[in-house]
């Protein structure tokens, strides 16, 4: 060898050069490999997506049948699933993750922003349609994108302001036609899915601001018990009794509790580690859908056309925002977990 090589071998450039190299195969390897675990893994995450979206179908059609008022059905559907979760979360904090005072203390808020909209939709749901109270509530992806302006001063692009336009058009649609076709009992139904909708926005908004420095149990597990407690606190204060109803209302509540809430978003939180944040949120637009057909099956009731169409305008959009929404690109392990619908 001669003794340029050898000085060449030993410069630093030559020395960066070798390093960058070797760096480049490590990562075409890691990718590689994770191109095939995910391939291998590919029909169970599918299959997981499609039963996590048809439990949380579920929900509306178990609440009607479930003869209770709403603050104790979302008492007992948030206090199961803390009970559920709980021995996972005690497990899980024998490894003493260390968790930041700010972060609990807005895990808290976040509670109360989730009991806050499983009141008003569980309610909704006692004065207007499945179809109009599930399309409107799960209108929260366009009004997260739109605080993630105004609040946490992200991007928005274009895309964003024209779902948002058909969102409101869509629930103008809804509206109306439950105005015309069942008056103001309808009209308040339908407007206390947009409260559970916005109030679903202000969970989302801080578990974007926490998640990625809160693991994800210590997380639903504040939040849950949280709302749980909250909500119990409400039955109280509203002279409600969580004791006295049937047993197939009981058997009823414990489903609310344990098919759309545990297994339906256990499920969908899963299948985001697995595949973007974007397909998943996209997938959960089927639930309203699923909710109709559920509810024209098993409770016989036949919407107006009006929800139909102001849930298609609704839905275009949120897909047309969601393409490229932004915050929907982060790494999985920093996604907040999904709207609790």
């Amino acid at each position: 060898m001669s003794i340029r090589a050898e000085r060449w071998r030993s410069s630093p450039v030559a020395r960066a050069v070798t390093i960058v190299g070797k760096s480049h195969q490590a990562n075409a390897a890691r990718e590689e490999e994770a191109l095939a675990t995910r391939s291998g893994r590919g029909l169970p995450t599918y299959l997981g997506l499609l039963l996590g979206v048809l439990a949380v179908s579920f929900a509306a059609i178990l609440i009607r049948k479930a003869d209770a008022p709403a603050i104790v059905i979302a008492a007992y559907r948030m206090g199961i699933a803390a009970l559920v979760i709980a021995p996972t979360t005690v497990a899980f904090t024998r490894r003493r993750p260390k968790l930041r005072l700010q972060d609990v203390l807005l895990s808290l808020v976040a509670a109360a922003f989730l009991a806050l909209h499983f009141g008003a939709w569980i309610a909704s749901l006692e004065h207007t349609s499945v179809a109009s109270s599930v399309v409107l509530v799960t209108a929260s992806p366009l009004m997260v994108a739109i605080a993630s302006r105004v609040l946490l001063k992200e991007r928005l692009e274009r895309r964003v302001l024209a779902g948002f336009a058909l969102g409101l058009a869509g629930s103008l649609v809804i509206a109306v036609g439950d105005l015309a076709c069942g008056g103001g009992d309808d009209l308040l139904g339908d407007g206390l899915a947009l409260l559970g909708a916005v109030a679903v926005t202000g969970y989302l908004l801080i578990g974007r601001k926490v998640r990625p420095r809160m693991p994800l149990m210590p997380y639903i597990s504040v939040v849950y018990a949280g709302s749980a407690i909250l909500l119990l606190a409400a039955t109280g204060v509203g002279g409600l009794s969580l004791t006295g109803y049937s047993g197939e209302t009981y058997l009823f509540l414990v489903l609310v509790a344990l098919v759309p809430q545990v297994v339906g978003h256990s499920l969908l939180n899963w299948t985001l580690a697995r595949v973007s944040a974007t397909l998943v949120s996209v997938a959960v637009m089927a639930e309203p859908v699923v909710s109709t057909v559920l509810a024209l099956l098993l409770l016989k009731e036949v919407p107006p056309v009006t929800s139909f169409v102001g849930g298609a305008v609704i839905l275009t959009g949120i897909y047309l925002a969601l393409r490229r929404a932004p915050g929907l690109s982060f790494a999985a392990r920093e996604r907040p977990p999904l709207t609790p619908a």
